[in-house]
């Protein structure tokens, strides 16, 4: 069985799809572990803001059919087959990690490289495993949040529940 850590966004319909997101992520792998949620810019776009979080999950799919499940999951709601990287999104899922595996794999870059360079990836993922490492860098996240000065994108917690829990 693999740990799996999934980014989660949306900046259309934004409770609606982070919703639907997390019920279709729950009918998958059952049990989810899930981070505050957070509000952010679009980046590399003109675009309303985005809702974004992480979600841990355990998974004995393969990294290439967990990859299928996860897209298939988003044309499911809504995102186009030709969606362009910086565009407005329904809902978008992201693996950010899968165990400690590092490199491309089944065309799959990991650890993804966003946790590095955005916030709205970094801070959520600090907030649910603080003490757990960066595969390929060493440092925990909470450490990595500290240093890497992600702090200066602004970004804001925001209420959500899902299934009658707070969850941020």
């Amino acid at each position: 069985m693999a740990r799996v850590y999934l980014g989660l966004g949306s900046n259309i319909e934004r409770e609606r799809y982070i919703t639907a997101g997390l019920d279709a992520l729950a009918g998958l792998f059952g049990e989810l572990d899930i981070s505050p949620v957070y509000e952010s810019a679009a980046i590399g776009f003109d675009g309303q803001p985005f809702l974004n979080l992480v979600v841990g999950v355990t998974t004995d799919l393969s990294l290439a059919e967990l990859a299928k499940r996860l897209r298939h999951i988003e044309y499911e709601h809504g995102r186009p087959k030709n969606a362009t990287r910086f565009s407005a999104r329904q809902l978008d899922i992201d693996i950010l990690t899968y165990d400690g595996l590092v490199g491309v794999i089944d065309g799959v870059e990991l650890p993804r490289g966003e946790i590095l360079e955005n916030a709205f990836v970094l801070r959520p993922l600090a907030d649910l495993v603080p003490k757990n490492s960066h595969p390929a860098d060493g440092r925990s996240f909470e450490t990595l949040w500290t240093e890497l000065g992600l702090d200066a994108q602004r970004i804001s917690r925001v209420a959500f529940s899902w299934r009658g829990r707070e969850i941020s």
